[in-house]
């Protein structure tokens, strides 16, 4: 199976090497870079999964998240939150309040990336569709070195959030 992800972020080169990755790895690519861009396009054309970078012009990725959050359509997509700033970031507060999935610190590994997106796309499909909920990471993505289960070598991984949990 072939996800669409968005990649969001500032810097060209970032994109350019995100793509080129998740291409060749099978996934269906769009990009933006900042979080007006993202946000028009994701309306557009909703992806499976989104890869921000937290800071960037027009809107932050946390503004970009926050919307995504507000509406029914995208509230429940999976989102990897990169950023330069990770010791000044509190990942606990941003995951709980903003229903972030994992948040990667730059520089990051690309093959860590397209696990952790794998984990992700695959446990959300699994939400979406419980008969997959059997089938091994590994099988479904055709990506033998995906973690097969949260918090399993991906750092305490939180899945999707639903309704229920984002109101409260």
């Amino acid at each position: 199976m072939s996800y669409h992800i968005h990649v969001c972020d500032d810097e060209p080169h970032i994109v350019l090497a995100v793509s080129l990755k998740f291409s060749k790895a099978g996934f269906q690519v769009t990009s933006a870079n900042d979080g007006q861009a993202a946000w028009e396009s994701i309306q557009r054309q909703p992806p499976q999964l989104l890869i921000t970078d937290l800071q960037m012009p027009r809107l932050d990725g946390l503004g970009l998240i926050k919307r995504l959050r507000s509406d029914p359509k995208l509230h429940d997509l999976p989102v990897i939150l990169l950023t330069a700033k990770g010791f000044e970031l509190e990942e606990d507060e941003i995951r709980q309040e903003y229903g972030v999935s994992q948040v990667l610190c730059k520089p990051f590994s690309p093959r860590e990336l397209i696990a952790l997106a794998n984990t992700l796309l695959e446990a959300s499909a699994s939400v979406a569709n419980p008969g997959l909920a059997s089938l091994d990471v590994g099988q479904a993505s055709g990506a033998a070195s995906a973690p097969r289960s949260y918090g399993e070598s991906t750092g305490g991984l939180t899945p999707p959030r639903s309704p229920e949990v984002l109101a409260n």
